[in-house]
């Protein structure tokens, strides 16, 4: 998963138990930072898939993972008190991205993405319907990248 991201001019920002935060920092033209974040994803699947391979053969359980893209502002740095710090990001762009993460179980499909993303990526997807997030105000539209 790191390779992925960090092979697309992105960067792995923490691990959270079996979780990983990347960005994507938008240098210049948004849709092109969307691409990466999208190519990321996909070598991400395509390793996965690799593995989970290896692991059916192996007699292993398969790795179930869900993957969410998402476009928006954030703040970043050291972020905590005096006595624990930590490099992050916050934000409401990045609680709305781990919440659409959260709906991959539930839409049974691996890639997320929200209509932010789809509007400025110029990404052809398909609608998987409008759903309440927790706490996110709104219904969020949620998509399916298409391959």
């Amino acid at each position: 998963m790191c390779d992925a991201v960090e092979g697309n001019n992105d960067e792995v920002l923490k691990f959270v138990g079996d979780a990983m935060l990347g960005i994507f920092p938008i240098v210049g033209d948004t849709a092109s930072s969307c691409s990466d974040g999208l190519a990321a994803a996909r070598i991400a699947r395509e390793a996965l898939a690799d593995e989970n391979r290896r692991r059916a053969d192996a007699g292993l359980p398969r790795i179930e993972y869900g993957i969410a893209l998402h476009v928006g502002d954030v703040m970043y740095g050291n972020i905590g008190s005096k006595t624990r710090l930590d490099f992050t990001v916050i934000g409401p762009a990045v609680n709305l991205t781990a919440r659409i993460e959260t709906l991959r179980g539930k839409l049974g499909r691996p890639l997320l993405v929200s209509a932010d993303f789809i509007s400025v990526s110029g990404v052809t997807a398909e609608a998987l319907g409008a759903f309440p997030l927790k706490g996110v105000g709104t219904l969020q539209n949620i998509y399916a990248p298409r391959d």
